[in-house]
């Protein structure tokens, strides 16, 4: 925004706008905020550009969203079975692998191996807003206290192992995910760690970055679905905003070196461990190393904590059935890309290098850039 004078001013203009706002809201507020007003207030300001009226209806927006979805209450409604619980664990590969040194949550997504096709849609959605909200509420409360200072964001650590075009048929899922984290938890991640690319992710890396400084429409080479491909594959799009691109780190190789820097190795994800661990791995005190998995002290932790307010709010059994959210409903044309995009991109690659090597010709504004 500029001087340290103009965004304080915002911040005074956004306070004030935000004591105006009615009662329910303002519950819903305190909820969000966790005791920290002024710093959430900051979030939301980063995440538009410190346009103190944009933020002010992002954040009115996001309070209605979940005054409409009843989402101060999601950490008392498990999904249940818990057979029907781990098999959402087992497809939506996420955990909390430990903290860094300065306190940090660790984050890790197995983005490449999630497969998102054991249960609906809705439960899904319900399962990552309920880790959302634990990590808002209880995890990042606790670095806070353990740590002696307010942290409000996390480190995550994306494993690209396994990451196929054929990840394009969830790619509704993965943008209904995206558009709730940007609408509603924005400015939660301190650094974004991508580890195991694989060369179709590196290729489109490499053009995110570059577009950066340009528009789609002055690209003459790719033709029109090509180009929706690298704006909406769940892995480009939110690289593509500049704020969010200074904080991606791809780590190729072998990541613990670069992740040494920031954590001890008890809280490396088991995926850069370098040991060959997996879904069943275990450690020698009969703890389980894989934080993706149900078996985990994290997610233990987390389903524990969600049945014990449930017990809290309702002593009658819990009934199955999913949470529905309400979402922004992708656009038309993005259910089309996962149908289409592969053949498209065969159809690009019949050479050796493929996608790779169409891209080191791509024509920008009259000019042929070599990228490889």
């Amino acid at each position: 925004m500029g001087s340290v004078a103009n965004e304080e001013s915002a911040i005074k203009q956004f306070q004030s706008l935000m004591e105006e706002v009615d009662e329910p809201l303002k519950t819903a507020y305190e909820t969000v905020h966790q005791g920290y007003p002024r710093e959430t207030l900051v979030r939301f300001l980063k995440a538009r550009d410190w346009n103190v009226a944009i933020a002010h209806k992002m954040l009115i927006d996001s309070l209605e969203w979940r005054m409409q979805n009843d989402i101060n209450s999601i950490l008392t409604k498990p999904i249940v079975p818990a057979d029907l619980y781990r098999a959402v664990r087992d497809t939506q590969l996420v955990g909390l692998s430990g903290f860094t040194r300065e306190g940090h949550p660790v984050i890790a997504i197995g983005l490449g191996l999630s497969t998102y096709d054991k249960a609906s849609v809705n439960y899904y959605v319900q399962s990552h807003i309920q880790m959302n909200e634990y990590r808002d509420r209880v995890v990042l409360p606790y670095a806070t206290k353990k740590y002696g200072r307010y942290i409000g964001t996390c480190v995550k650590v994306l494993d690209m192992t396994g990451l196929k075009l054929s990840a394009l048929n969830q790619l509704k899922l993965l943008t209904v995910i995206s558009t709730i984290d940007d609408l509603n938890y924005p400015e939660k991640t301190e650094t974004y760690y991508i580890v195991n690319p694989p060369r179709i992710f590196s290729a489109c890396w490499k053009v995110s970055t570059y577009l950066g400084s340009f528009l789609f429409s002055s690209i003459r080479y790719l033709n029109h679905k090509t180009v929706k491909f690298l704006e909406w594959l769940q892995v480009v799009k939110p690289l593509l905003q500049e704020r969010t691109r200074r904080k991606i780190q791809v780590l190729h190789g072998c990541p613990k070196d670069e992740l040494f820097k920031i954590m001890d190795y008890s809280s490396l994800p088991h995926f850069c461990r370098g040991e060959g661990s997996g879904s069943s791995s275990g450690s020698d005190n009969g703890t389980v190393d894989d934080c993706f998995s149900l078996d985990h002290t994290f997610h233990q932790q987390l389903y524990n904590y969600i049945k014990q307010q449930a017990l809290l709010m309702d002593s009658s059994p819990v009934k199955q059935g999913s949470v529905h959210v309400t979402f922004l409903e992708p656009e038309p044309d993005d259910a089309e890309i996962a149908q289409t995009i592969e053949s498209e991109i065969h159809k690009l690659g019949e050479n050796k290098r493929g996608l790779v090597s169409m891209m080191s010709g791509l024509k920008v504004n009259g000019s042929w850039k070599g990228w490889f």
